[in-house]
């Protein structure tokens, strides 16, 4: 199957539950307050991506899109939903990019979303740039990305990555050089897992 060049713009979300999202900051704002900041950050992923107008975009959810957990959960009419199903996050991502490009014939791009720096601008850049690279990486401060664009499923890029340590950026382009691949790396940006890097919030996130 030929894969087209308009990408999928796949959100990896879970439900904003306290007590389940957002652990690391629950001393600073309490889990309550935690799950509050992890909503608004979903909210704007999705407004944002949908903002960038670079493809149709999509809410792949844990839990599945029929859990009462996202009962009261307000999703934009237009995002597409599916479940992440089941699997490490490697394994999960590896399945959505899998279906994307292989199953659907599309280019796709795959974001967090933890990082309100991630904007419409930043979308819309890696959108263009995937065009002409057969694969992109925009990292963050801790180590990690936040999102990854891919043509082909690349399995090997998730397989026993050692998720949640500094190395999994440099790792994944390691492993994207070892694959020959034509790699852009798009602006080190800051997610929001620790309460230091509330810091780098934007102001408005933080509600009292």
């Amino acid at each position: 199957m030929k894969v087209t060049e308009s990408p999928r713009l796949v959100v990896f979300a879970k439900a904003p539950q306290a007590g389940t999202v957002k652990t690391r900051l629950i001393p600073a704002l309490g889990a309550e307050g935690a799950a509050g900041l992890a909503h608004r950050m979903l909210a704007h992923t999705l407004q944002q991506a949908l903002q960038a107008g670079a493809g149709p975009v999509e809410l792949c959810m844990s839990p599945s899109p029929n859990d009462p957990a996202w009962e009261n959960i307000a999703i934009p009419a237009a995002v597409l939903r599916t479940a992440q199903g089941e699997g490490d996050l490697g394994e999960r991502m590896a399945r959505a990019v899998r279906r994307v490009t292989a199953e659907e014939g599309q280019t796709v791009l795959l974001m967090g979303s933890d990082c309100p720096a991630l904007t419409a601008a930043v979308i819309h850049e890696a959108a263009r740039r995937l065009k002409t690279h057969d694969a992109l990486l925009v990292p963050v401060a801790d180590g990690g990305y936040v999102l990854i664009g891919l043509k082909s499923p690349c399995p090997t890029l998730f397989d026993r990555m050692p998720w949640s340590t500094a190395t999994v950026a440099a790792e994944t382009l390691s492993r994207m050089t070892a694959l020959g691949l034509k790699v852009w790396r798009g602006p080190l940006l800051h997610d929001i897992d620790e309460p230091a890097d509330l810091a780098h919030l934007p102001a408005g996130f933080l509600k009292p």
